[in-house]
């Protein structure tokens, strides 16, 4: 059994943290003691962040259950072990170098998309969609206003980087078993299973970030995060029908940015 012990038994008479123990509750504190863990490999939970990485693609929802009793024991949702964001970097790291040598990039071509992929697709847009998340969950999501109710930056990060690992896994995994012969032919077999592999990993953002803050308590009305769902499904059927192949243009997209 997972640990009760709640930072209740650290507030004082008066329903407040006492001063030491808010000093360590703060976002700066928070973001020094994950960051100082970067540079400590020993201390960090590799085991564990392996056992999220496998329930992200099973049962995500055991991975927000695990979110909950964080908050329970250490009073933040956000991960305070960056073992999953070292593993997600190498994970990254190895499937974008298989990517270039499945579709024959050269040396420094696949170092540009590599750079690419880990600062713009992953960082840099993880970036903006979790401010963005962040921005609306706090301002339209929470049932009642407060210090309290406040969704933190870095746990609308971690649900993005949660969201993200089975979307990098089937299209810079799975896909490249069918990428060169299959996916980026001219017939509609290609295009179909191109497309499919994207309806089933952005299906698969979608929902585990659903998941995510539909977790967090003091949230309503989260339904409204699965509604990109029609769109999505709209989309793919119409790139079946106009003959869109998202995995070729994607790499197009790649090879101009590389070369």
């Amino acid at each position: 059994m997972l640990p009760t012990t709640s930072v209740n038994s650290r507030i004082q008479g008066n329903g407040t943290l006492s001063s030491r123990d808010a000093a360590r509750h703060t976002a700066g504190a928070k973001r020094y003691k994950y960051l100082r863990r970067l540079l400590h490999f020993r201390h960090m939970d590799f085991e564990f962040a392996l056992w999220q990485m496998f329930y992200l693609f099973t049962s995500p929802q055991k991975v927000y259950r695990n979110f909950q009793y964080r908050k329970q024991t250490k009073d933040q949702w956000a991960r305070d072990d960056p073992a999953f964001l070292v593993l997600l970097s190498i994970w990254l790291c190895v499937s974008t170098v298989m990517f270039g040598l499945v579709l024959q990039m050269g040396f420094v071509e696949t170092l540009k998309l590599l750079l690419w992929i880990v600062f713009i697709d992953c960082v840099g847009v993880g970036l903006l969609i979790a401010t963005f998340m962040w921005f609306i969950s706090n301002k339209y999501l929470v049932k009642h206003q407060g210090k309290e109710y406040d969704v933190e930056w870095g746990y609308a990060f971690d649900v993005h980087l949660n969201a993200f690992y089975p979307l990098l896994v089937i299209l810079h995994f799975i896909q490249l078993f069918f990428i060169k012969y299959v996916v980026l032919s001219d017939w509609f077999i290609g295009y179909f299973v191109g497309n499919t592999f994207w309806l089933i990993s952005i299906g698969y953002y979608i929902y585990i970030t659903f998941l995510g803050y539909s977790a967090l308590p003091f949230l309503k009305n989260t339904v409204v995060l699965l509604y990109p769902f029609a769109a999505l499904i709209l989309l793919y059927v119409l790139s079946l029908a106009l003959g869109w192949n998202f995995t070729a243009m994607l790499y197009a997209f790649y090879k101009y940015r590389v070369n």
